[in-house]
């Protein structure tokens, strides 16, 4: 099974869970290829040929990102716009990617409690994906169940880094188990 990891983070070099998952996942024997939007294009111009070819090599694809302001970074949410266009990924003739896989794969800096109705963001983590799941439906992608981990923020103040290092190799086995049932 082909896997396609669209990675989303601005400052990648800089993040502690994140660029573990990703070391993770580049460590592991799945066929899983990555393509870090940030570093492929500076600005909002996507080689939408490219990026579309990319997914039609794939069986499934996995949206990597630290969940910013209850979404992805502007980067991911710009090539979607881009890359899911009309008659490839929706519309009369828009069947190009019905049928693969999608896995929402994101981290989150607040704790579990934070994401209840009566607690600070007042919403479930999946309640705030629904997005991505509708986005799924319309272009006909198996929405799988999202792989999503608390506390992977790091700040010397707050928390222990190698807390969040094991945090997100947790994480990065639980998406290459995702992975593995669905090969």
């Amino acid at each position: 099974m082909r896997t396609l990891l669209i990675l989303s983070h601005p400052s990648l070099s800089t993040s502690v869970a994140n660029k573990t998952i990703v070391e993770e996942l580049k460590k592991s024997s799945q066929d899983v290829t990555i393509r870090h939007l940030e570093e492929l294009y500076q600005g909002y111009t996507i080689d939408v040929t490219a990026e579309q070819a990319a997914l039609l090599a794939a069986d499934t694809i996995v949206f990597q990102f630290p969940f910013y302001w209850y979404s992805s970074p502007a980067a991911l949410k710009n090539w979607i716009d881009q890359v899911f266009g009309y008659n490839f990924a929706y519309g009369p003739e828009g069947d190009k990617i019905k049928g693969k896989n999608l896995i929402i794969s994101t981290t989150l800096g607040g704790p579990p409690e934070a994401y209840l109705p009566l607690g600070y963001n007042h919403f479930r983590v999946g309640e705030l994906l629904r997005p991505f799941e509708q986005t799924a439906y319309l272009t006909g992608l198996n929405y799988i169940e999202p792989i999503f981990t608390h506390r992977c923020v790091f700040s010397p103040e707050a928390n222990n880094k190698a807390e969040v290092e094991d945090r997100a190799r947790n994480h990065a086995t639980r998406v290459l188990e995702q992975l593995a049932k669905l090969a």
